[in-house]
């Protein structure tokens, strides 16, 4: 009896082992809450993302969309410069466009960087009559995107058809915003390229070597490293990326 006791309870705990196995480890997070575990570091360059790194497993590829890789970006460049702020980058009246609605995240790109001044700014980033930009590359200077932290700044400035930014240095809130949301590539110079580089210079931003070259100057110039940022900006954004990683449950 004490024998076949003890094989009852042998089976009950093994039983109930394989199937606390099989149950999730935790509820799926609120869509409507940021997960605690995604938020952003506080330091603005470089980014160093410890939940989110290259080698983080993905989840199975029958069940990803495969993303192409980004590294080379080439085009006409715009130059701007120092304490270029947000409320430059999208008015305020603009805010009210909805980013997700297809028509109205165009409409918020033909309205990027209309706050710029005339008198210093003579060249339109885009011409009138137009929705979207021929700059394909921001370059600025220091402390790029300062202001109120609106996530539409680099939505705004994607939807124009931006594709990175290289500036001196960012206001922190923008780079967060430009990685969180997955829209542009915000790229550091190690100098001060809004004096070298000229508004509709040809240029290509190689991000693997970290070096812009202005082929209107035949010029070379070096960058920093992205880091953990560009996975995150390459999968779409941060909750992309962390769907991909088995982070956060599928949609």
């Amino acid at each position: 009896m004490a024998m076949a006791a003890a094989a009852t309870a042998k089976i009950a705990a093994q039983k109930s082992t394989f199937l606390s196995s099989q149950k999730h480890p935790r509820s799926p997070p609120n869509p409507t809450t940021f997960p605690k575990s995604l938020k952003l570091p506080t330091s603005s360059f470089p980014l160093s993302l410890k939940h989110f790194s290259p080698s983080t497993p993905l989840i199975p590829l029958a069940t990803a969309s495969p993303t192409p890789t980004t590294n080379t970006f080439h085009g006409l460049c715009y130059v701007v410069h120092d304490n270029i702020d947000t409320d430059q980058i999208i008015p305020t009246e603009h805010l009210t466009l909805v980013p997700s609605k297809p028509d109205e995240y165009s409409k918020l790109g033909s309205f990027a960087l209309v706050g710029l001044p005339s008198s210093s700014y003579p060249i339109p980033f885009i011409d009138p009559g137009q929705s979207q930009t021929r700059y394909s590359i921001l370059i600025a200077g220091s402390n790029f995107g300062c202001g109120s932290s609106r996530e539409h700044a680099p939505v705004a400035l994607a939807a124009s058809g931006v594709r990175a930014v290289v500036a001196e240095s960012y206001a922190r809130i923008f780079f967060r915003n430009s990685v969180g949301t997955g829209e542009v590539y915000p790229v550091e110079s190690e100098g001060r390229l809004c004096d070298e580089c000229t508004t509709g210079d040809v240029v290509t931003i190689e991000l693997e070597e970290c070096r812009l070259i202005n082929h209107t100057t035949g010029k070379e110039y070096r960058l920093k490293a992205i880091g953990d940022a560009g996975p995150v900006i390459e999968a779409g954004g941060i909750f992309a990326y962390a769907r991909k990683a088995g982070m956060i449950a599928p949609k």
